[in-house]
């Protein structure tokens, strides 16, 4: 018996394996040359706060270190604009910053020399990895419901037709089971074991420091009842269609990764602008008296405010989760 290449079984894929093909395959959804940032805005994006409160995050894991030269790597780092920003920031300071793009598309022509750019985790480095909307990138296949009850994976075409397909079964299984269980026919899930899988590789790449992820999340207590599988093009919410024109992306299971990463003593949990808000930036206006003292800075202060504000925004990128890990030097 032959393979018909042709034929049904090679149109339908679970959503991992599409997923994978449109967003990373040959000429994948962020192989593009515009990158994401052609098609939706970060919290990187939307203001220079953002890379400033990661610079300040850099110096205060610099400090527990014990050390001026720190690694920073950005996994999942677009083309770079974090980095780059970051590094502008540290301009004039004591910090040594060691800078690695980890990204699957080519180095941007002009990226500052100081970046290293590289298709995976560096080994062993000491300071702070920052993953800011990896892991919503990262491919998950998809389960929903039958009539009866039975958790089945879903098949999907190029063009976004689906179809039910084997029962779920072993890990997959057994993380619904824990994470995510459905108990109502049509409900639906995202299987986070992979994300899960891969937050602990990257915690486990650094030898001392934090690890740092942000995303788009959700906990077990607060499931979406019919998961959160979406896609965006040029800034709009788009239906999710595996075919490399837009971006596929689905929340993360962040409590489910916080637990795969290790010890719990080691790890928080907490909103964007609970994060932001320790690191300086809020959302306040500044005095009116400051007004009349001085009309230029109010206005710089003013607009300062108002990027505060989007970045902490309850409804928006202020709802987004942290998960910190830190990893302890090793000692003896």
């Amino acid at each position: 018996m032959t393979d018909d290449v042709t034929g049904e079984t090679c149109q339908w894929q679970g959503w991992r394996e599409a997923t994978e093909r449109a967003l990373y395959g040959p000429g994948g959804f962020y192989l593009s040359p515009e990158g994401p940032a052609g098609h939706f805005r970060t919290s990187v994006h939307a203001s220079p706060l953002f890379a400033a409160a990661v610079a300040r995050l850099l110096g205060e894991v610099a400090e527990e270190l014990g050390t001026a030269e720190v690694a920073l790597v950005d996994v999942g780092a677009g083309r770079g604009e974090l980095l780059t920003a970051v590094l502008a920031a540290t301009e004039g300071t004591e910090l040594v910053v060691r800078a690695y793009a980890v990204e699957r598309a080519a180095r941007p022509a002009g990226l500052d020399p100081r970046i290293t750019w590289t298709d995976r985790l560096p080994e062993g480095v000491r300071g702070l990895l920052f993953a800011n909307e990896w892991l919503d990138n990262v491919p998950v296949d998809v389960a929903e419901a039958d009539a009866a009850g039975v958790a089945r994976y879903v098949e999907v075409r190029a063009d976004g037709t689906e179809r039910l397909g084997a029962a779920v079964s072993g890990a997959d299984a057994e993380w619904l089971a824990r994470w995510w269980p459905l108990r109502e026919p049509g409900a639906r899930a995202e299987i986070g074991r992979p994300r899960d899988e891969a937050w602990a590789a990257a915690v486990a790449s650094l030898a001392a420091g934090r690890a740092v992820a942000v995303d788009y999340a959700h906990v077990r207590d607060s499931r979406p009842p019919f998961g959160t599988l979406t896609g965006f093009r040029a800034g709009r919410e788009v239906p999710p269609v595996p075919d490399g024109s837009c971006d596929l992306t689905a929340h993360v299971a962040l409590d489910a990764c916080a637990a795969e990463a290790g010890d719990g003593l080691l790890v928080e949990l907490v909103t964007q602008r609970e994060a932001l808000r320790r690191l300086g930036v809020s959302g306040g206006r500044p005095p009116l008296s400051l007004a009349s003292a001085d009309p230029v800075g109010y206005v710089r202060a003013l607009a300062s405010a108002g990027e505060a504000a989007e970045l902490t925004a309850r409804g928006g990128l202020g709802d987004f989760l942290w998960l910190t890990r830190r990893v302890p030097p090793a000692t003896g």
